[in-house]
């Protein structure tokens, strides 16, 4: 799924011409006490809309919508707290997820209103804008399409589940490595790490270890997906996910290929802590 944020005065309105514009699967979603409010007739998102799924032949703006409170909590499906529960829980099922009056880390995001600054917006800035109507929308989509999409484990189980061998298979391992916070009690707690990767080339080399590793007898699909960028302590990395015929297959196949993942695609991590920041490798 590839998210974006839009913010500032109009947010809502262009969210919901956004929404449209793009070509997928895509969900709603509106701060309802920091975006300007509107009726489905000027193109707002209504304060409290919540679970809207759009009809065949109808033409809402998306698939799903979902709004939440001044207090952080979401309606729609079910109640999660707050961004990053969204974004987990719609990512399996959707392609596109547009995020009116929020932004987050890793997070596209267009800024809009008259002097519009991105100083504040902790995502990377697609676009700034005096007006909401002064956004190409053309523009817009053509560079979400090109950021990294929101990748979680359950996508690449639900991508192995309908994996051509998948009624063969008796066994479904995960991986996931999240940022720790410390290895021992008294050590300088990590507040976040960065991670670079070498384009293209850890792309293509890490999709060339998932297909040696599912090559092997017993083993039918192997995903695997690396988060870049800013990743705060608590938050996840990395995902491997093997489809197999037996949990032995499987288990070996996860396990070789995050070892192989680590050894072998180009991806540089800078550890922040408390007190300081540094080039993981260049102290190895």
């Amino acid at each position: 799924m590839r998210p974006i944020s839009i913010v500032g005065d109009g947010a809502a309105a262009l969210a919901r011409r956004l929404a449209a514009r793009l070509d997928g699967r895509v969900a709603l979603v509106a701060r309802t006490d920091r975006v300007d409010e509107g009726t489905e007739a000027d193109g707002g998102v209504p304060s409290g809309v919540a679970g809207v799924g759009r009809a065949e032949g109808s033409d809402a703006a998306a698939d799903t919508a979902i709004a939440f409170d001044e207090d952080g909590s979401w309606t729609g499906r079910g109640r999660v707290d707050g961004l990053d529960g969204v974004l987990d829980g719609l990512a399996p099922d959707h392609d596109y997820l547009v995020v009116a009056g929020e932004s987050r880390l890793r997070v596209p995001t267009v800024v809009i209103g008259p002097g519009a600054d991105s100083g504040d917006v902790p995502g990377p800035v697609l676009a700034t804008a005096d007006r909401a109507d002064a956004v190409g929308l053309d523009a817009v989509a053509a560079e979400l399409d090109d950021a990294e999409p929101w990748v979680t484990r359950e996508t690449l189980v639900r991508r192995v589940e309908r994996s051509a061998d998948a009624d063969r298979a008796g066994a479904i391992a995960t991986f996931t490595g999240r940022v720790r916070t410390r290895d021992a009690p008294d050590d300088d707690p990590t507040t976040h790490l960065a991670f670079e990767k070498y384009e293209g080339v850890a792309a293509d080399r890490m999709s060339a270890v998932a297909a040696e590793i599912a090559d092997r007898d017993g083993v039918f699909d192997v995903r695997m997906h690396h988060r870049t960028g800013m990743i705060e302590a608590g938050e996840d990395i990395v995902f491997v996910v093997a489809l197999a015929g037996h949990r032995r297959e499987a288990f070996r196949a996860v396990e070789d290929g995050i070892d192989r993942l680590k050894d072998e695609v180009p991806i540089f991590k800078k550890e922040a802590t408390e007190s300081e920041s540094f080039w993981v490798h260049r102290r190895s």
